[in-house]
């Protein structure tokens, strides 16, 4: 049966880096991440959460699709909203697959600090400083610290969801426990 492995976790946890090496080393499974999938949308870095608006239906559409073909689909989405994470949880019924749902998650202080350090390495990534930019404009850290309370009280709400504790600079060893964690 077809999965939909949901990567959720805050901003700058590792879910879109952890989702292009679990594809890699995956074949024929898609990584529908629509962070990427907002960028084709006119004026995306203007209005960033209305580009997600827009692009979302679009993505449901194509997940759903891709799981009825009876394929694997990874989503690296930070989904705090329960309403909005039952969008994709519908899609993957429809379609007949598997909702599998892992949060990416460190402690609120570390995960703070690595989104503040993130994009350090690629001081010319356009797309970790309109990240920056997004999250300034909605507050900052603050809006950082809002996010991984939503996302703690989101979890309790969850039973079936797992998590998979991501250490900053171990690539690796987040990867190998979410893999471990689907077998």
């Amino acid at each position: 049966m077809a999965r939909l492995i949901h990567l959720n976790g805050p901003p700058g946890i590792g879910k879109s880096t952890i989702a292009r090496r679990y594809v890699d080393e995956h074949p024929g499974v898609l990584n529908c991440d629509i962070d990427v999938l907002r960028t084709l949308i006119g004026g995306w870095s203007d209005d960033f959460g209305n580009a997600g608006a827009l692009i979302r239906p679009a993505a449901l559409a194509m997940i759903e699709a891709y799981l009825a073909s009876g394929h694997d689909v990874v989503l690296p989405q930070m989904l705090a909203n329960p309403a909005e994470l039952a969008r994709f949880e519908a899609c993957a019924d429809r379609a007949g697959a598997d909702f599998v749902e892992r949060f990416l998650m460190d402690d609120l202080d570390r995960a703070v600090a690595r989104f503040d350090r993130r994009g350090d390495a690629e001081p010319n990534d356009v797309w970790h400083a309109q990240v920056r930019a997004i999250v300034a404009a909605q507050g900052g850290s603050d809006a950082l610290v809002h996010w991984h309370a939503a996302l703690a009280r989101l979890l309790e709400q969850r039973p079936s969801a797992v998590v998979v504790p991501s250490v900053e600079g171990d690539v690796d060893d987040t990867y190998r426990r979410l893999v471990a964690s689907l077998a």
